[in-house]
C-alpha cells in the first residue's frame, strides 16, 4: 500500500468525522439551543453549503499554493472552526462556526483527493481513488460512533473536542509523511466550472447530487429515524459502527475491481439496491436485528456511489482529474445541503419513521441520471473509435 495515500486518507477520516458525527449528537444540541431537530439539523447543512460552494473557488485561487501547504492550512482552519462549536453559547455563533468548518473543509478535501489520483500510474486511479473514500468511510466505522459514544457519556461539546483532536492528529500526519507533492497547473475558476458543459460530466455530477442527497436525507436524522431501537449511546454507536464498517468493506472491495469492471453497471446495482433498503426501513428500523441488517446494507450501498462516480469522472478526462474531483465534492455536499433541508420538511410532513420514502424517489431519479451518463460515456468511447478507424480507400 502507498502510504502517501494512507496519508491523505488520514485527513480524510478527520473530516469525514465532522461531517457524520453531528448525527449522532443531534437530539443534545437540540435541547441545549432548545431548537427543533429538524432546526438542529441546519449546523451540518450550513456546514455542506460552505464546503460545496467554496471547494471549486479555493481550487481556482489557490492554485499556486503548495499542495501539502494548502491542506496542513485547511486541517488548521478546521480544527480552530470546531474548536469554536464546542463552546458556541449560542446556537447562532455554531451556524457560524460550522461555515468555517467547511472552509477548513473545502481547502483540504478537493486537494487531498486530486493528489491522490495524479500520483499513481493512471491504471492505479481508481485503487487511490477508493484507497482516499476509504478515509471517509473509515469515519462512519470508528471516528463517528466513538464520537456519539463520547457524547453520550458526557455531552455534544466534548464531542466536537474530539472532532477537533482528530483533525490535529491528521495534521500532524501529513506534515510528517507526506513529502514532495507536485503542483498542478494552475485553472480559472471560469475553465473549472467549463466540464459542465460536457453532457458526460453534467450527468455523472448529477447522479452523484442525488445519490448523496438521497443518502443523508436518513442519515442526518439517524436518531430520530431509528429511535425505537436506540435505547442507548453504545446502541447508537454500534448502529453507526455497522453503516461505516459495511461501507469500508465496499470500498476495499471496489479498489480491487474498479479498473476492471464497468462503473455504471456498478452504479445501477448500488443504487437500485439502496433504494429497496428504504422501502423497508420504516419497518426495519423499528426492531434491533432488523435495523441492524438495514443500515448494513444501506452503508455498504451509500459508500458505494463515491469510488465509482469519480472513476467515470476522471476516466472521461484524466487531465483535469482534480477540477472534475473538485466538482465532484462540490455535488456531493449540495447533495447533503438538500437532505438536511428536504429532511426536516420531510419530518414535519409525513414523520421520521417514514422520511426514507422520500429516498426512495431521490434514489429513482439518481439511477435515470446514471443511466443517462452511463450512455453518454459509452457514445463518446463508440464516436471515438470509430474516428481512429483509417478510412478506407
Amino acid at each position: 500500500m502507498d502510504k502517501r495515500l494512507l496519508v491523505l486518507a488520514l485527513g480524510m477520516f478527520a473530516l469525514g468525522t465532522d461531517t457524520f458525527v453531528v448525527a449522532g449528537v443531534l437530539p443534545q444540541i437540540a435541547q441545549t439551543f432548545d431548537v427543533s431537530i429538524g432546526v438542529a439539523g441546519q449546523l451540518t447543512t450550513l456546514y455542506a453549503v460552505a464546503y460545496a460552494l467554496l471547494a471549486p473557488t479555493i481550487a481556482a485561487l489557490a492554485g499556486n499554493v503548495p499542495r501539502k501547504q494548502l491542506m496542513l492550512s485547511g486541517l488548521g482552519v478546521f480544527v480552530l472552526a470546531n474548536l469554536a462549536t464546542a463552546m458556541a453559547p449560542t446556537f447562532a455563533q455554531a451556524l457560524i462556526s460550522r461555515i468555517f468548518a467547511g472552509l477548513g473543509a473545502a481547502m483540504y478535501a478537493p486537494t487531498a483527493t486530486g493528489t491522490g489520483a495524479t500520483i499513481v500510474a493512471p491504471e492505479r486511479r481508481g485503487h487511490a481513488i477508493a484507497v482516499i473514500v476509504a478515509g471517509l468511510t473509515a469515519a462512519t466505522a470508528l471516528g463517528s460512533p466513538m464520537g456519539t459514544v463520547v457524547g453520550g457519556l458526557s455531552n455534544w461539546r466534548w464531542t466536537m473536542y474530539f472532532v477537533s483532536a482528530v483533525g490535529a492528529m491528521a495534521g500532524l500526519g501529513i506534515l510528517g509523511l507526506l513529502k514532495n507533492v507536485p503542483l498542478p497547473v494552475k485553472i480559472g475558476l471560469k475553465a473549472r466550472l467549463a466540464p459542465l458543459q460536457d453532457a458526460r460530466i453534467g450527468w455523472t455530477l448529477l447522479t452523484t447530487y442525488l445519490g448523496m442527497a438521497g443518502n443523508f436525507l436518513v442519515y442526518i436524522y439517524f436518531s430520530v429515524v431509528f429511535d425505537r431501537v436506540l435505547v442507548n449511546a453504545f446502541v447508537f454507536g454500534a448502529l453507526l459502527v455497522v453503516w461505516g464498517l459495511s461501507g469500508t468493506a465496499t470500498n476495499v472491495a471496489l479498489a480491487r475491481v474498479l479498473d476492471k469492471t464497468s462503473a455504471t453497471k456498478l452504479m445501477f446495482a448500488v443504487l437500485a439496491v439502496q433504494a429497496v433498503d428504504m422501502v423497508f426501513m420504516p419497518w426495519s428500523s423499528a426492531a434491533l436485528w432488523s435495523a441492524v441488517l438495514a443500515v448494513a446494507i444501506w452503508g455498504a450501498t451509500g459508500w458505494g456511489i463515491q469510488g465509482p462516480q469519480q472513476y467515470r469522472l476522471v476516466s472521461v478526462a484524466p487531465a483535469i482529474a482534480p477540477v472534475l474531483l473538485g466538482l465532484n465534492t462540490a455535488a456531493t455536499y449540495l447533495g447533503v445541503t438538500t437532505a438536511g433541508a428536504l429532511g426536516a420538511v420531510g419530518i414535519h410532513l409525513l414523520g421520521a419513521h417514514q422520511l426514507s420514502f422520500l429516498s426512495v424517489g431521490v434514489f429513482a431519479l439518481a439511477l435515470f441520471t446514471s443511466h443517462m451518463a452511463g450512455r453518454r460515456i459509452e457514445d463518446h468511447k463508440t464516436a471515438a473509435s470509430l474516428r481512429a478507424v483509417p478510412a478506407r480507400n
